[in-house]
Formats: structure tokens, C-alpha cells, sequence
């Protein structure tokens, strides 16, 4: 997606009831007034989806599934398919590190549900980052390398504008420990290389990408203003609404800044 835009994404994760995650949006209505340059994306549980998708003022928020299968449609039980979710959400959360490290879902399986997102005329945004582990030893760019190939491997240039990329590092995910900005931007610049690297200068200078991992409404201009970082991809804080909405402010403040 064009760079135009700062992206602030709220993730409820298994939170929220449909009741709950209902009158948690009236109230952020309330509190959040729209910005031409700043898109707020919530992803509630699936089960919330379709009656927040007739409450919204789709002006006002776009939504995201947390996740889908890739298969349009078939004998699988208890699936949800990005098929059955186009026009109900604009966007779909692919290769989230809960997904990857606690429901162990493969690179095979986040490459098809990019494509299974592309197809359905639902904007994919790939996750990517690295463990603890892994950037103790010095492989962040390496993880990052590998899991972009493997997301990335059947993307066209032309579908690649229809991608958002959410650098994650995972030892930062719901452990309260911010990355530093030098940190994220070393991360970003090396997304930004291998983008260049598979499909260009022009494609790497104008893919969205967006980080999170304990993102608060105190910590979020220091990543805001940040060169390379297009917004945020936001857990444990957007399930208050009133940080959530700071946070949104911010992003409107923070490109402003940028500018």
C-alpha cells in the first residue's frame, strides 16, 4: 500500500466478547476523530467481525481478521476463509508470531494466505521478527530474510502493492521490553533492503511497513517518527480506548512532524 497513510492497527487478540468488543468501538468512536492521513484498522475476534462491520463508520475504521485459512472454501471444520471475510474486513493479520510460534503455522501456510488475501480483494499484513534467541546470536536480518522469501514467494510486483509488512520482534510481543528506535529502524532498513532486493528501488521506497511489539500510548511517537516506520501494529494497549485513541492522535502528529 501507498505510504501516504499511517497506519495505526489495534489487534484485541482472543479478547473482547461480541457484546464487549461492541461497546469498546462506540466508545472509541466517541473519542477519535477521523484524520485524512491516519487509517485505524481494528482486528476483533472473528465472531465479533460481522456485527462491528454494520456498526462501523467504515470512514472512520477499516477492519482486520486475525487470522483465516487459505482455502476458499471446502470439508474444514471450524475454518474461517478469506473468501467468507471479503467484504466484511479490508485487511487480514498473515504470519502474526502467535501464529507462528504457538499454532505453528508454516511458511507454506503463510505464503497461500497472502495469496488466498490477494485474491480476495483483502489486503494481507505480513508479519515478521525475530525471537530472542535469534537476536542474541546475531540473525535478526537472516530471520528476516527468510521469512520474508517464504511470505513473499508467489507475489507479483503488482500484487506486492496490495501488501502491508508489521515488523514484530517477537521478545518484544506482551513482554512490556520496547524495542529501541535505533533498534526498529536497523530492522525496518533491513526489510526495506531485502524488498529492494526482490522487486526494486521503487517498491522498497513505497511498501507500508509498520512495527509492533508493547507498543503504548507512551512509547508510540518514538517509534512514530521514525523515517522508515509507516505506523503500528498495536496489542495489549488497543484494548483500552482511551490509549488506544492517544495513540491514534499521535500518529496524526507524528506524520505531521514527518513532514
Amino acid at each position: 500500500m501507498a505510504r501516504n497513510k499511517t497506519l495505526i492497527v489495534g489487534n484485541f487478540k482472543m479478547n473482547l466478547g461480541v457484546g464487549e468488543a461492541s461497546l469498546y468501538v462506540h466508545e472509541l468512536s466517541q473519542l477519535v476523530k477521523s484524520h485524512n492521513d491516519v487509517e485505524v484498522v481494528l482486528a476483533p475476534t472473528a465472531l465479533a467481525l460481522q456485527t462491528i462491520s454494520l456498526q462501523v463508520n467504515h470512514r472512520q475504521f477499516k477492519l482486520a481478521a486475525q487470522n483465516f485459512y487459505w482455502r476458499d472454501h471446502g470439508a474444514y471444520t471450524g475454518e474461517i476463509s478469506a473468501s467468507q471475510l471479503r467484504g466484511i474486513v479490508q485487511f487480514g493479520l498473515v504470519g502474526h508470531s502467535e501464529r507462528r510460534h504457538i499454532f505453528h503455522d508454516s511458511d507454506k501456510d503463510i505464503r497461500a494466505k497472502v495469496q488466498a488475501a490477494i485474491r480476495n480483494h483483502i489486503t494481507p499484513i505480513l508479519c515478521v521478527g525475530e525471537t530472542a534467541f535469534e537476536r542474541s546470536e546475531g540473525e535478526t536480518a537472516a530471520v528476516l530474510h527468510d521469512q520474508l522469501i517464504g511470505g513473499l514467494a508467489n507475489v507479483t510486483s503488482d500484487e506486492l502493492e496490495e501488501i502491508v509488512i508489521a515488523y514484530e520482534p517477537v521478545w518484544a510481543i506482551g513482554t512490556g521490553q520496547n524495542a529501541l528506535p535505533h533498534d526498529v529502524s536497523m530492522a525496518i532498513r533491513a526489510i526495506r533492503n531485502q524488498i529492494k532486493h526482490l522487486y526494486g528501488a521503487k517498491a522498497s521506497e513505497e511498501i507500508q511497513v509498520l512495527y509492533g511489539g508493547s507498543v503504548t500510548a507512551d512509547s508510540a511517537s518514538d517509534y512514530l517518527v521514525l523515517p522508515d516506520v509507516d505506523g503500528l501494529l498495536v496489542g495489549g494497549a488497543s484494548l483500552d480506548a482511551h490509549a488506544f485513541s492517544d495513540i491514534i492522535k499521535k500518529a496524526h502528529k507524528g506524520l505531521a512532524a514527518k513532514r
